[in-house]
């Protein structure tokens, strides 16, 4: 991939730019199975899932900086001026036609850019999500309210100038920090969430909902974790950390029983709305007949949840009939000691563990005596960095 503004030095966060693709998958391939060597001895790797090096990125957070009328959007320089990276070779087709609109749409729009050193102005950040089928959802982080009624009076230039912004929502960060963005958000349009197809099944997003950044690499990602349900076929799965329910909407249609019994469990209550939405979606077009349904909890606290729709989030007990699976897709920190002690000492056969930080999802493999890797893959969400994700297949030893 060749990027100009690396090799003027504008931009150096692509550590790995200029490294033949191949060099990168290999080195992250022998990276990822090497720290897992020693609790994963006997893990068969399927080949890596790679997409393209370039033009795989759905979403961009762009920094606002510049002043008004002549903003930029992309990153800050040391001293806190702004870095125009409107034309970054990352972001997939649509997405990368999007963001120099926007651009020019902040400075008719007259916005006050945030200025760091200062500690003054009002736009912080912008933030784009861009969906398969070629509709986005548009963020604007504000440090205040200051600037929210100029914002909604321009509301209709806002859609007539970007017709495929399906989503606007202002966000409120008002601290001065390095934290992209507030806890308060504000939809603007009547539209709340955006639709997000991946593979045969549609997700919900809405302006706070974390989704990953490659959609054709999660595709693959939900899709392997549906084969390795389909071939354990269990009457129960649970999924933790389930998000806006990638993986449990997978499992419901992954092949074998029709009447498998999936739960989620995510601590944000709108990614739950938003993955019950899909689920009833998927039970009305007939696609599955699966007992779907997701609750509210932290996934870390799993142990103590009480029953999710009359299910048992503990997976039955020792001796149970039914065979059972859960799913954990924890962030860079992992499942921690306890969850890991519980899946240990739980009835469930099989364990699909996604991990964005293969050095946590070693010290949890560590904690799992109980539970041998039998599949492993790499899926490489992040070309041109040293990020990766793995997804491993763990099953309870004899």
């Amino acid at each position: 991939m060749q990027c100009d503004y690396f090799h003027a030095a504008r931009c150096r966060s692509c550590t790995l730019m200029g490294v033949p693709y191949a060099v990168q998958l290999a080195d992250k391939q022998r990276h990822v199975a090497d720290v897992l060597a020693a609790v994963a001895p006997d893990v068969e790797w399927l080949p890596a899932h790679a997409g393209p090096e370039a033009a795989f990125r759905n979403k961009a957070k762009l920094v606002v900086g510049g002043s008004p009328g002549a903003v930029t959007v992309g990153i800050l320089d040391r001293g806190g001026s702004g870095i125009d990276l409107r034309h970054c070779g990352l972001y997939e087709p649509g997405l990368a036609e999007l963001v120099p609109r926007v651009a020019d749409l902040l400075d008719r729009l007259g916005l006050e850019p945030y200025d760091v050193p200062r500690r003054r102005g009002e736009l912080k950040h912008v933030l784009l999500t861009h969906s398969p089928d070629g509709e986005a959802m548009l963020r604007f982080v504000l440090r205040s309210q200051k600037h929210l009624a100029l914002l909604r009076s321009r509301l209709p230039l806002v859609l007539d100038t970007l017709p495929e912004v399906r989503v606007v929502s202002a966000n409120l960060q008002p601290e001065h920090k390095a934290v992209t963005e507030g806890e308060v958000e504000i939809v603007l349009t009547e539209a709340d969430v955006l639709p997000m197809r991946v593979g045969d099944v549609e997700l919900f997003l809405r302006p706070n909902s974390f989704f990953q950044t490659n959609t054709g690499v999660a595709t693959a990602l939900y899709r392997q974790a549906g084969e390795w349900v389909a071939r354990v076929d269990p009457g129960i799965v649970l999924d933790l950390y389930c998000g806006v329910g990638g993986f449990a909407l997978q499992a419901a249609l992954a092949a074998g029983r029709r009447d498998r019994v999936v739960r989620g469990v995510e601590v944000a209550p709108e990614a739950i709305v938003s993955a019950r939405r899909s689920a009833a979606a998927l039970v009305a077009s007939g696609a599955t007949r699966a007992d779907l349904d997701f609750a509210v909890g932290d996934a870390t606290d799993v142990a103590v949840l009480p029953p999710v729709s009359g299910v048992d989030v503990e997976v039955g007990t020792a001796g149970a009939k039914e065979t059972s699976l859960v799913v954990v897709n924890p962030p860079r920190r992992g499942i921690g000691p306890t969850l890991a002690a519980w899946l240990d000492g739980s009835a469930a056969s099989h364990v699909v563990y996604s991990s964005c930080n293969v050095e946590s999802l070693a010290r949890d493999l560590a904690r799992m005596p109980s539970l041998g890797a039998r599949e492993a893959r790499l899926f490489d969400m992040f070309p041109q960095t040293g990020h990766h994700e793995v997804a491993v297949l763990l099953e309870r030893r004899p």
